[in-house]
């Protein structure tokens, strides 16, 4: 379990338009969203990435980046962002199924093709939002075992100013005895 204030797991990975992405040189004053979906077969992280994509420049106003990131290849993630009409949010590709499972998400194994008639890839990650400090500390987290029922990013935007005005410190990081 990844726990805060501690160093998450490394992450380097090919991006669509924007080179290597790699969290331990992803500098931002403030940190970078991560956000791990399903894969272009599921419409639920379509709508939610478009989101996210409306939301890409309220997070960089408060000096977070964002990036989405999926186990799809490049095909499909071209496929996603282009599907989401993504100008503003990076896509990585290609996470490998043993990193997704250092951050924490859960694998599911295909169903065959989904409602919209994409077939789900023979396993895949589900999905998780992660927000990473420039240190690479874990300041939040989120993992999904399904599509269903994922954080706001609403939300999460008015939680970061609370947090920049209030110096408000990752919380859930005690690890010893109860």
């Amino acid at each position: 379990m990844l726990m805060p204030r501690q160093k998450t797991p490394n992450l380097t990975l090919p991006t669509l338009d924007h080179g290597q992405f790699d969290l331990s040189n992803d500098a931002s004053e403030r940190g970078t969203v991560i956000c791990f979906y399903r894969g272009l077969h599921c419409p639920i992280c379509a709508n939610y990435l478009t989101e996210l994509e409306k939301r890409a420049d309220d997070f960089a106003e408060r000096g977070v980046k964002t990036i989405a990131v999926s186990s799809d290849g490049q095909e499909r993630a071209q496929a996603m962002a282009d599907k989401i009409g993504a100008s503003k949010l990076r896509f990585a590709y290609d996470l490998p199924l043993d990193v997704a499972k250092e951050w924490g998400l859960y694998i599911s194994t295909s169903r065959g093709k989904t409602s919209i008639g994409i077939e789900e890839p023979a396993l895949f990650s589900e999905p998780g939002l992660f927000m990473v400090t420039p240190e690479q500390t874990l300041y939040y987290g989120s993992v999904q075992t399904m599509p269903f029922v994922r954080p706001h990013f609403s939300e999460l935007v008015g939680a970061l100013d609370f947090a920049i005005a209030n110096e408000y410190p990752a919380r859930g990081e005690y690890a010893g005895a109860v």
